[in-house]
Formats: C-alpha cells, structure tokens, sequence
C-alpha cells in the first residue's frame, strides 16, 4: 500500500504506523508518577509551616497586643462554627470591619472599667481600630488554615 511522497520517498502502512509510536514514546515520557500528580501533602506541610510560623512571631508583640489578640481569638472561638462567615470563601468586608468595631468597643469598656479617671485621646481609639482590624484578620486566617482538623476549612 503506497501513501504519500515526501521529499522523493513514498511512505508506506508500516511507516505511518513508526510515526505514530514516536509521537506515543515521545507523550509516554511527559507522564509523572501518581504521587506527583497531586502534590496536596508537601502543600499540607508547606501551610503547617507557615501557621508555626505566624504563631512564633505573634509571640513577639508587644503586651498591648498580645492582650487584644487573646481577646480577638476568644470572641472568634464563639464565631468558629461550620457555615461561620470566617470560613466564607470570600468574607464580607463590612462584617469584618463590624466585628472589630465591637471588639473595639468592648476593648474601650474595659479600658474606662480599669481606669475611669483616664480620658485617651481620639487618635488612640484611631489606630487601635486599625491595629485591632489586623489582628482579626491575622487570627482569621490562621483559623482558616488550621490543618490540625484534617482538612482546610475554605475553597
């Protein structure tokens, strides 16, 4: 059986067919191994690494904020619940931004319950908005990547 003629030589059944086992050996070499397919457990130890990670730097702030960021993990244990917006795929911005307003709150309550003769400033109420809005979001994703359940709590 004769095929086409390519630069002067005719090309037979036999020929298509070592074609065609070349281009096989030459996809057979790209195939991994099963393990490599799925790299979910060195992603697993690569999250465990950066959740220790976070934890020994927390360690190193300073008492005010160490204070706040014990608080801020005790009102989320209330908020850590399956179908909690924490582990919503995409949180929702004004809920955060409300949640640390009531921290906040519940932050100057104390404060004035400690010290009723201290009046502080605005400006420290300012920043001890922001610092605490980061500390939540730190804790947030701590808690959303905890693989000490087994599993990751969001996709």
């Amino acid at each position: 059986m004769q095929g086409q003629t390519v630069t002067g030589k005719t090309k037979d059944a036999y020929d298509n067919c070592k074609d065609l086992k070349e281009v096989i050996h030459m996809y057979e070499r790209k195939i991994l191994p099963f393990y490599m397919t799925y790299p979910l457990p060195m992603y697993y130890e690569e999250e465990d690494t950066i959740i220790r990670d976070l934890e020994y730097l927390q360690q190193m702030y300073p008492a005010d904020a160490k204070r706040y960021q014990k608080l801020i993990s005790s009102i989320l244990d209330k908020l850590d619940y399956e179908g909690s917006m924490i582990y919503d795929e995409y949180p929702d911005k004004w809920q955060i931004y409300k949640l640390s307003k009531d921290i906040l709150d519940r932050i100057r309550r104390e404060e004035e319950k400690d010290n009723p003769d201290q009046n502080s400033p605005a400006e420290k109420w300012e920043w001890l908005g922001d610092m605490v809005q980061i500390l939540l979001c730190y804790e947030i994703y701590k808690r959303r990547h905890n693989t000490r359940r087994g599993i990751l709590k969001f996709y």
